[in-house]
Formats: structure tokens, C-alpha cells, sequence
């Protein structure tokens, strides 16, 4: 976790960091509805990793490519263009958190989440966390939207940076961001 600490307000703050959010450009996905092209041997798993007809792609540029021109609909997941739409396999998010900023400002602080495809991402109400439990054991998958209905599974040692964030209120743990309660779970 890295900390900056210098900034004079939390309001200039929330308005620096929404700019460097903001300067991410992507493609125009809701614009490109091409009928479905077919189903591509492509897999999102767990860990972060995508595979290409099994074989992991090594190639970050051009994972952060398809990662661009991602998006899910009705509960699927496709890569997209003007003209194809391929149907793909996404094990659980398409995306992973692998670390966090926390900056902190006058009035309130900012978590700031960095995804393995390059992804800055704001913890704030556009952009919320939360955790679901799975039922047979108990164990916590933490989660935050990216963006359209795109969500990263929050890796553990960021989930730990997190926990070490957390203050007790109201019977739950909770971190701060963008002047928003997030909850990590039951205290």
C-alpha cells in the first residue's frame, strides 16, 4: 500500500483523483451491438489469468486490449467490436485488484484500487466494495465494480490492507472512502 498525504482538501482531492480516474479512455462498447459471432475458447479464471485455448496469454498488452473491449450482458461475458461479438468464460470476475493507494486529505481519504489489466479505480459510490461469503465455508470474496457492470475480485494481500484500514462502527468493520462507508464484514 503506498500513502500520499499533502493534499490541502479532501474536496481538491476527490476532484484530482476523479480527473486521473476520468483520463482513462475506452471504447464506446455500448455503441457496438454486432450480432453474436460465435463462442471463443477464451477463460478468465480466478487467479487473473487469461487463457487462449488453454494456454495462458503472456502477452499483458494484449490482455489490456480485450480487457478494453469487455462487456457483459444478461449475465454473460463477450469481447466486442463494430462488427463481432464472441462469447467468453470468465471463471468468476474478469478482473483483479493486486493493489491499493490510500491518499489522504483534509477532510477524508481515498482508496484507490489498481486492477492486473492497468484498471485505477476509486473506491466510491460509482465504484462500491462488498463482500459475499461462501456459504460452505465461510470464507470472504471481496469484490468492487470497475466499470458497466464489470466487477475485480480484490486479492487477498489487498483484502488484509483493507482489514488493516477498518475501524468498528455500528457492528460491522468498514473503510472510508470518498466520505463513504464500505463494509468488510461483521465485527
Amino acid at each position: 500500500m503506498s500513502l500520499k498525504k499533502n493534499s490541502p482538501s479532501a474536496d481538491s482531492l476527490f476532484a484530482q483523483i476523479e480527473s486521473e480516474v476520468g483520463a482513462q479512455k475506452l471504447p464506446p462498447l455500448e455503441l457496438w451491438t454486432p450480432p453474436l459471432s460465435g463462442t471463443m475458447d477464451l477463460t478468465i479464471c480466478r487467479s487473473g489469468v487469461w487463457l487462449h485455448e488453454g494456454e495462458p496469454i503472456l502477452r499483458p498488452k494484449l490482455v489490456k486490449l480485450f480487457s478494453s473491449i469487455l462487456k457483459m450482458e444478461e449475465g454473460e461475458y463477450f469481447l466486442v467490436s463494430p462488427v463481432e461479438k464472441w462469447k467468453v468464460t470468465v471463471e468468476d470476475a474478469p478482473f483483479l485488484v493486486e493493489s491499493l493507494e490510500l491518499r489522504i486529505g483534509k477532510d477524508g481519504r481515498a482508496i484507490i484500487f489498481t486492477t492486473n489489466v492497468g484498471d485505477i479505480v476509486n473506491l466510491s459510490e460509482n465504484n462500491p466494495l462488498w463482500v459475499e461469503e461462501d456459504p460452505s465455508t465461510g470464507e470472504p470474496s471481496p469484490y468492487v465494480m470497475v466499470r458497466k457492470n464489470l466487477k475485480a475480485l480484490i486479492n487477498r494481500s489487498v483484502y488484509y490492507e483493507l482489514v488493516s484500514l477498518a475501524i468498528e462502527k455500528e457492528g460491522s468493520y468498514v473503510v472510508e472512502s470518498f466520505a463513504q462507508d464500505f463494509v468488510l464484514g461483521q465485527a
